[in-house]
């Protein structure tokens, strides 16, 4: 726990499963306040609202599509109204599915490439505004993939998506390092969330997908948590512009596990 967390005020998008409900939980834990952004499951997010309030921290949330302007300045309206501050923002939200790429409409590619691109570029460009106006030596935190640094057939929107993230993630960061704001990605691998499901109840592709990870297990959405956790606290400062892959070993090759090759 990052006793520095306590009352600071948290913006995350896409909070309403998986990954994000995970780093609101989190930071419900470190009695912060957390400005929940969600796209549909208004029913989870009433839960998971009394769930951070039971922890101690303080919790609202809006309803809104990332990859619109609007949507993302009220969120940050909300916080300042809510809360007076917008010390950490998560850009969390993101969307994925399989389209051989000879098949990919341009809707499918702008809409995956809107939501995981964009979006994270205007929670990213409105937080530093409202920093900047503010005094604020703020964290921002983009949760990227394994897939901005490994390709990934089928689903190559996705993966130019996380690709950008990783290059405007490490430009912002040197744009604004001068003024104390620091910001990072944190890249996921293979973790069990509701967009896995599927694939993770069959015992075989379960199986396949072990085999590719060398710790030799899937991750779970509070690991994830956990780095978000301390790349907001103090205990990071000195972090920043950096991608932290936490996927078990995934990035690393694991076909050569052993001395293979």
């Amino acid at each position: 726990m990052y006793k520095e967390l306590e009352g600071r005020t948290v913006v995350i998008t896409g909070a309403s499963t998986g990954l994000g409900r995970a780093i609101a939980q989190r930071f419900g834990r470190e009695k912060a306040n957390v400005v929940i952004n969600y796209f549909s499951k208004e029913e989870s997010v009433e839960s998971l609202i009394q769930e951070i309030t039971e922890y101690g921290g303080h919790a609202v949330s809006l309803k809104g599509d990332v990859s619109k302007e609007t949507d993302i300045r009220e969120l940050i309206c909300l916080a300042h109204d809510s809360f007076g501050s917008v010390d950490i923002m998560i850009n969390n939200a993101g969307i994925e599915n399989e389209v051989h790429s000879e098949d990919m409409t341009l809707e499918n590619w702008r809409r995956v490439l809107d939501v995981n691109l964009t979006g994270a570029f205007l929670g990213c460009r409105e937080s530093i505004g409202y920093m900047l106006n503010h005094g604020i030596k703020g964290r921002i935190i983009n949760i990227s993939s394994v897939h901005e640094q490994i390709p990934w057939p089928h689903f190559v929107h996705y993966a130019t998506s996380k690709g950008g993230i990783k290059l405007m993630m490490e430009t912002l960061a040197l744009e604004f390092a001068p003024k104390g704001i620091r910001i990072n990605n944190i890249a996921p691998g293979a973790i069990e969330t509701p967009i896995n499901a599927v694939k993770l109840a069959d015992p075989d592709a379960r199986a396949a997908l072990e085999k590719m990870v060398p710790l030799g297990y899937i991750g779970k959405p509070d690991e994830i948590a956990a780095v978000a956790a301390w790349l907001s606290s103090d205990e990071s400062s000195y972090v920043t512009g950096v991608t932290i892959f936490a996927d078990g070993g995934m990035t690393k090759y694991p076909s050569f596990q052993g001395g293979n090759g």
